[in-house]
């Protein structure tokens, strides 16, 4: 059966995710956490809305919110069969409701990741306790997805993929970065996207050397490469990948070795993904051939990075990486190769780790001509 069709969608595992969390809180020196970032809120309840925090006991949950999320957050919880309760109010209720549960807790844990230093000090007077800051506690659970998150993300990457093959015609001598960029969002939507999983990059000529650059006005000359990176959102879920063309044909000069470099990079990466690698092992495996190729200085960035309710997640594929694939897992694999004043190329898959290796999210072409 197709998961990446809406109507075959399997069913997100949210219940189980406050059990497993609790799990972690001897390690971490904690009775009780905080949670304070949306996207950790929504994991552990199912809760989309822009303002709520998640107060997290040995015994139990409490969401708090205000009264624009009386129904939606009632509708989302009791949908993902988040075992929490909820109170909805002022902030001033919020903040009573929140003292009352976390009263009988000795050592609360706030995200140290997300909660800014006047915010740590409010909490201090809100909850006479001890308060403690964690790192990555929840956002360690995020890291390996159940089959539900991969069907979405597999949908998110099913609608990119579309989008691509439908605006693909435009992308000739003439068009500017921001028409295409446009145009290829637009398609996005147009398939199903609930959004764009981040600001789509259309870079052309030597803006294809910057390898976060912004779509501008500039337009697309004839033998220039333009890497074109974005993805989808479905179902709070995004997609990632990065695909660079060369207007009128085929690269010529030294930008088709470094096309052909990164090409070899990129697959060689692939085939390393899988349960039990090193996240640093795929990213030495990628470095090397580009190294190889004397340009070692022009690949300045890691390899990849995790990818769920988050553009950018753990694990980080790079040289500073420390986590270990495991099933479940999904990331990225995107080296590139940038000369200033030439251009650049970039090419990125978006992989979910599976027993015997990964399957790709991401399956446009990787033709070079446009």
């Amino acid at each position: 059966m197709d998961g990446t069709r809406t109507n075959e969608m399997r069913p997100l595992q949210v219940a189980p995710r406050l059990g497993r969390l609790r799990e972690r809180f001897g390690a971490a020196g904690i009775d009780a956490l905080v949670v304070t970032n949306l996207a950790n809120v929504r994991y552990l309840t199912g809760f989309t809305g822009s303002a709520g925090i998640l107060a997290v006991t040995g015994a139990g949950g409490l969401l708090t919110t205000d009264g624009r999320y009386r129904t939606q957050s009632d509708e989302q919880i009791s949908a993902a069969g988040a075992p929490v309760d909820i109170s909805v109010g002022a902030m001033r209720a919020q903040r009573d409701a929140l003292a009352k549960f976390l009263s009988s807790s000795a050592r609360v844990g706030l995200e140290g990741d997300h909660v800014s230093w006047n915010a740590s000090r409010e909490w201090a007077e809100l909850v006479p306790t001890e308060l403690l800051p964690t790192s990555g506690e929840v956002e360690a659970l995020r890291e390996v997805k159940d089959d539900g998150e991969i069907d979405r993300m597999a949908r998110a990457a099913a609608i990119a993929d579309a989008a691509l093959g439908e605006v693909l015609t435009m992308l000739t001598e003439g068009v500017t970065e921001a028409e295409f960029a446009l145009a290829l969002d637009t398609a996005m939507r147009r398939g199903g996207a609930e959004s764009t999983a981040f600001e789509t990059i259309v870079a052309s000529g030597p803006n294809s050397a910057k390898p976060h650059h912004r779509p501008t006005a500039r337009r697309a000359g004839r033998g220039e490469p333009v890497v074109v990176d974005f993805g989808a959102t479905f179902e709070g879920y995004r997609s990632d990948m990065t695909r660079t063309f060369c207007i009128g044909g085929e690269p010529a000069g030294e930008l088709a070795r470094v096309f052909e470099v990164v090409r070899d990079s990129q697959a060689k990466g692939v085939a390393t993904v899988g349960p039990g690698v090193g996240a640093k092992a795929v990213d030495d495996v990628c470095r090397a051939v580009i190294t190889e190729a004397g340009w070692a200085e022009r690949f300045e960035h890691g390899t990849g990075h995790g990818v769920g309710l988050d553009i950018h997640e753990a694990p980080t594929v790079s040289q500073v990486g420390t986590a270990t694939l495991a099933l479940g897992m999904v990331v990225t694999v995107e080296p590139g190769v940038y000369l200033p004043g030439t251009g650049g190329v970039r090419i990125e898959d978006t992989l979910v780790v599976t027993a015997d290796g990964n399957r790709p999210l991401t399956n446009f072409s990787k033709a070079v001509a446009a």
